[in-house]
């Protein structure tokens, strides 16, 4: 797509010069015509290809106007997994392999990038593609620190690519039917909006155990502290409850909730000026990632947000609007109402009559494809996902400084405690690693 396409004739010319040259137009293909001639096509680059990396890349493969022309791994048994199932898709194994993301984000052919590795490693690729001029498919959470999601957000705006992030759930239209009963005033005053996801996973203590060939472990763990190889610690429900890779389910699931709840408080723009909680983490045990949590979050011109893992008393799996005249609960496939026939009959027509309304994206990886075609922002661009993304980083902070804290939205600091302050920015990087400057 870097090269500008030749000019494509139109349909009669082209028809016309084939028959001035005695040749019988009996089928033309439509990419003849330049409907997806290879230099029309996105080509792509993806980096993480684990579970959550195939099965986003398996959406963009299902794309005629996409080209995955490569990926990187720093497992080679994922790189082999991927590289078959491009073979399925493509009808032959036609793709770069690298093990190293700097490759590939310098790859000039490439226009965009899908980033999906483990939580540590969120901010660095992904910086490095977009300072690369890529456009960027962001897999949830934005990172380990609040500042590594702003500067993602700061390189973005300087670069002026097409971010999307990877709360798919922006793209399922029950979700944001929800979210439109809310702003529309349908259910009344909303007095609260309660926020369920799952909670932590406890472990155990991983022995120590030899790195197999097929793993780099040492790039794996990259920037986090060094760490002893288990097998375990590859998985991605065991990896997201370790505190050198990840914040936890508050924020690796919590992300795809707390979006929906700002989304439907109209707050996309903005945040909480006041966040408490409390929470429990794992005595034992290498998943020592938080196990439980009870967090509020207190708006200014907008519902108080409540938000606990499942197996909490009064809390079920979901996004619950609570108004004063009727409710709204929505999780993944199910809606549900106080009142289903007024608020849930029919809704497509009902809705139409709604003044305020959301953007419509009913195909998250098509959205992002669309918006670097249109050069038009995404249905989660990166100002939305960073300020969703702040709850989950303000909910922990508030639970590991005890107290209430007090936000500034707009400055996006705390104004009463130095320490969480601090709790904003980055770990220390291990061994080469540097968070890039924008």
């Amino acid at each position: 797509m870097k090269t500008p396409p030749p000019a494509v004739p139109s349909r009669r010319s082209f028809l016309r010069a084939m028959l001035a040259a005695g040749i019988a137009p009996v089928l033309v293909p439509a990419r003849v015509l330049g409907a997806n001639a290879p230099s029309n096509k996105i080509t792509v680059g993806v980096i993480g290809v684990g579970a959550q990396g195939t099965g986003d890349m398996r959406n963009f493969l299902s794309q005629d106007d996409v080209r995955v022309t490569a990926i990187c791994d720093v497992n080679r048994r994922n790189l082999d997994r991927a590289r078959k199932v491009i073979a399925e898709a493509y009808g032959r194994e036609d793709v770069r392999v690298h093990s190293d993301f700097r490759e590939l984000n310098a790859d000039r052919s490439i226009d965009a990038v899908l980033m999906a590795l483990p939580v540590h490693w969120h901010s660095i690729p992904s910086l490095g593609a977009i300072l690369a001029g890529k456009h960027l498919f962001h897999e949830k959470p934005m990172a380990l620190s609040f500042e590594e999601g702003r500067r993602v957000r700061a390189a973005v705006k300087k670069t002026g690519v097409v971010f999307q992030f990877g709360t798919q759930q922006r793209s399922e239209t029950k979700f944001r039917w929800a979210c439109e009963l809310a702003l529309n005033g349908r259910l009344g005053r909303i007095k609260e909006i309660q926020v369920c996801a799952p909670g932590g996973k406890p472990g155990p203590k991983y022995a120590v155990q030899p790195v197999p060939d097929h793993v780099d472990w040492d790039r794996w763990v990259g920037p986090a502290p060094a760490t002893p190889f288990h097998e375990e610690k590859l998985k991605r429900d065991n990896h997201e409850n370790m505190t050198p890779f990840s914040l936890g389910m508050i924020s690796c699931w919590g992300i795809h909730h707390l979006d929906i709840a700002q989304w439907g408080n109209g707050a996309d723009a903005t945040g909480p000026r006041l966040v408490q909680g409390t929470g429990e983490f794992a005595a034992e045990g290498d998943h020592d990632a938080i196990q439980k949590w009870q967090v509020r979050y207190e708006y200014e011109g907008r519902a108080p947000i409540v938000f606990a893992p499942e197996g909490t008393p009064g809390f079920t799996h979901g996004i619950k609007f609570v108004g004063e005249t009727g409710w709204v609960q929505v999780r993944r496939g199910v809606i549900t109402a106080s009142d289903e026939t007024t608020l849930l009959r029919d809704p497509q027509n009902k809705y139409d009559t709604m003044p305020v309304k959301l953007r419509v994206s009913t195909h998250h990886t098509r959205d992002f494809l669309d918006a670097i075609r249109e050069k038009r922002t995404t249905v989660c661009d990166v100002e939305t996902a960073l300020r969703a993304d702040t709850l989950c980083q303000l909910g922990l902070i508030a639970v590991k400084r005890g107290r209430a804290l007090h936000w500034d939205p707009a400055a996006e600091r705390f104004t009463n405690d130095e320490g969480a302050n601090a709790l904003l920015q980055p770990r220390p990087f291990r061994g080469e690693w540097r968070l890039p400057v924008v």
